[in-house]
């Protein structure tokens, strides 16, 4: 077999995502037959030795596939140098190295996928993949119309990568599902709790929440629920579960159908306008 990157053999040996392998690399934590390598390098897996932080890794014998009803208080992160509660800790059971498609915040909780596919992985967090992610959020105190346009037309948020710089958001779309008016002595006299359903075409860093308290609205609770056709489901938190090999072909196809509409110039019209009412 010829060579290839190595950011691309460490993604599909499931230690990391191609730009995470490059920040390995980087620091010099990766080594070709006992020599530091370098951004650009390359190496065959069937010859060379390729270690990372000292420990050898090898392209897994099962490709691994598990849907994690990830609860809040845990970071998406396999280890955690500040000692928090990592999803790594729920999937210990699961056998094999693993590690997240995507990314939740520590408060938020809901659908995450973990896998050993590096391939599988990249597909799926693309940004061109446009894969609906649909979310449950309990806002208040209240929300309204003018409110619930401004979100699903976009807002400008400051990406937080780029400094100073604002972006306005890609379109997005919000359902309200119920409201419920708090007891006396709330926020205000027409205080609500408001129940929605928001999905989203992007993945920007906390960018539901983000939105919100830009309105000066509140994210009680954050729940993602749906990733294109793979729904959430009855699962209960902290339970892991394996993904249907059908399940896994409907999402690679649902994300190699966002490209194509990307590429042909219709990337901004959303692919599946329900993925849960399916």
């Amino acid at each position: 077999m010829s060579e290839i990157r190595l950011q691309k053999l460490l993604s599909e040996c499931g230690v990391a995502s191609r730009r995470k392998a490059e920040e390995l690399i980087a620091r010099g934590k990766v080594k070709v037959n006992g020599h530091v390598a370098g951004i650009g390098d390359k190496a065959d897996p069937h010859k060379d030795i390729v270690t990372v932080g000292g420990k050898r890794i090898a392209r897994p014998d099962r490709l691994r596939y598990i849907l994690l009803y990830k609860p809040r208080g845990y970071v998406t992160t396999m280890s955690d140098e500040r000692g928090r509660r990592c999803v790594a800790e729920l999937v210990e059971d699961a056998g094999g190295r693993l590690f997240p498609v995507g990314r939740l915040d520590r408060d938020s909780e809901g659908l995450l996928l973990l896998t050993n596919d590096g391939g599988f992985a990249n597909e799926i967090i693309h940004p061109v993949s446009h894969l609906p992610k649909v979310y449950r959020v309990t806002i208040r105190p209240g929300i309204t119309e003018e409110q619930l346009e401004q979100f699903r037309s976009g807002m400008l948020l400051t990406d937080e990568k780029a400094g100073d710089a604002s972006r306005k958001t890609a379109p997005a779309e919000i359902t309200v599902l119920s409201r419920e008016k708090l007891p006396a002595g709330a926020e205000t006299a027409d205080a609500e709790r408001v129940v929605a359903e928001v999905v989203l075409y992007e993945g920007r860093n906390r960018q539901i929440r983000r939105m919100f308290e830009q309105m000066g609205i509140e994210v009680a609770r954050l729940r993602r629920v749906a990733l294109g056709p793979v729904k959430l489901g009855m699962l209960a938190p902290g339970k892991w579960r394996e993904l249907d090999p059908r399940e896994v072909q409907a999402l690679l196809q649902a994300a190699r159908k966002g490209r194509a509409a990307k590429i042909s110039g219709r990337g901004g019209e959303p692919h599946d306008r329900h993925p849960t009412r399916r």
